[in-house]
């Protein structure tokens, strides 16, 4: 089964209509369902989308996009992974080692989950995912 983790840029590519991405995304994300494609996220990944949604777009989109989330976990097509102390002991010293990267710790939790889940492909437009030899989708 194909296997891909959705980070923020992927979700709010779907969900924000004025995103330059949103064509791509909205037609990337139908595609991924279609193939019945496993998707997987981070709680760090869905607070940083949330919370981006709240003071970009505003609370009802934040909302909607939650109970979206909420709704796929629940329908067995999106799985929530959740970061612990073992992945945020191992993300700290990489968002140390790359201070000359734009990187968020977020990102950092997520090419640690990436690496563990053994996940190569990412739903995204961060070109930092090479770092960790993961594939960036769709191509823009």
């Amino acid at each position: 089964m194909r296997r891909v983790f959705v980070d923020s840029g992927g979700w709010l590519s779907v969900v924000i209509k004025t995103d330059r991405y949103h064509t791509a995304g909205v037609a990337y994300y139908e595609s991924l369902l279609a193939q019945r494609a496993h998707l997987i996220t981070s709680d760090y990944v869905l607070d940083e989308t949330i919370t981006r949604l709240r003071y970009d777009v505003g609370h009802d989109a934040a909302k909607r996009f939650l109970e979206l989330t909420q709704k796929a976990a629940e329908a067995g097509v999106l799985e929530i992974v959740f970061v612990d102390e073992t992945v945020w002991n191992v993300a700290v010293p990489l968002f140390l080692q790359y201070a000359d990267v734009r990187l968020s710790f977020t990102d950092c939790t997520s090419f640690v989950l990436i690496q563990q889940l053994g996940v190569q492909e990412v739903f995204g437009y961060d070109a930092h995912f090479g770092i960790v030899g993961a594939s960036l989708h769709p191509s823009v």
